[in-house]
């Protein structure tokens, strides 16, 4: 009878946590909340003084693609809107890092379309 009855035995684990780098990213978003008008400035004026003059440079110069264009005023429009609805920092900042990744592949399609020619 014994051979049938099962002793409890304990298990013990552990499950370490490791956050990703986008959960990590997210975070240092919000802990940006007290620079938020700092963010706003920093997005306004580079996008509309520097990032979005250039791309609208290279869209011109490689063919001016109509698509390409309105990737470009997409992407400024996108960061406009977040700020001027006052979003939160972890809404704004992402948005304004993507705008900026797109904007550069907009540069770079620009370059492969105007060798292609």
């Amino acid at each position: 009878m014994k051979a049938l009855m099962q002793m409890p035995q304990a298990s013990s684990y552990k499950v370490s946590i490791h956050p990703n780098i986008f959960r990590e990213f997210i975070d240092w978003c919000k802990s940006q909340k007290k620079n938020r008008f700092g963010w706003l400035a920093i997005s306004l004026a580079t996008h509309g003084c520097i990032i979005t003059p250039l791309v609208v440079f290279a869209v011109c110069v490689s063919g001016n693609d109509f698509t390409l264009w309105m990737a470009a005023m997409a992407v400024m429009g996108a960061t406009l809107v977040v700020n001027l609805a006052a979003q939160p920092t972890r809404i704004t900042i992402p948005i304004f890092f993507l705008s900026i990744v797109v904007d550069i592949a907009i540069i770079i399609t620009c370059i492969v379309q105007s060798v292609a020619y």
